[in-house]
């Protein structure tokens, strides 16, 4: 299923804010309440909405320490669920180049990434090398 405008529209005010009420949704995209709502569960039905969730403050929530992990190796040897599972990882991507994929880490501070990190490498022996580069700035980031 590929969206057309109007779900589009209801996707973009639930970007905005996924508390916005069906009714809040029809006032600001024009579209009757009734629509909207079967048109959210259509979404959800057809996996374009994967689930609903908060974004929190990073500095707030003790993760203000962000990462960014390259990593070099048999993809398919050192990706399990304990590394997809662990609550430091935030995102993996799968990536062309020197790199097979990048990994988007949050932390409370550099020691808590320095022990993930130690971790990691020791106990994934099919890692052939790793990049890190440290957030300085959050300019932006979305859900």
């Amino acid at each position: 299923m590929d969206p057309d405008s109007k779900d589009m529209k209801i996707l973009e005010a639930l970007r905005e804010d996924s508390r916005k009420s069906i009714k809040e949704i029809s006032k600001t995209t024009k579209i009757r309440p009734s629509t909207v709502h079967q048109r959210i569960q259509k979404l959800i039905a057809n996996k374009i909405i994967e689930k609903f969730t908060v974004k929190l403050d990073n500095k707030s929530v003790g993760e203000n320490f962000i990462v960014f992990m390259l990593v070099k190796g048999n993809t398919a040897e050192y990706i399990d669920l304990k590394i997809l599972n662990d609550r430091h990882v935030r995102e993996i991507f799968g990536v062309t180049g020197e790199y097979d994929l990048l990994v988007k880490l949050k932390f409370r501070n550099v020691e808590e990434f320095n022990d993930f990190v130690l971790k990691f490498r020791k106990d994934k022996k099919e890692i052939q090398s790793t990049l890190t580069m440290v957030a300085t700035a959050n300019l932006k980031e979305e859900l």
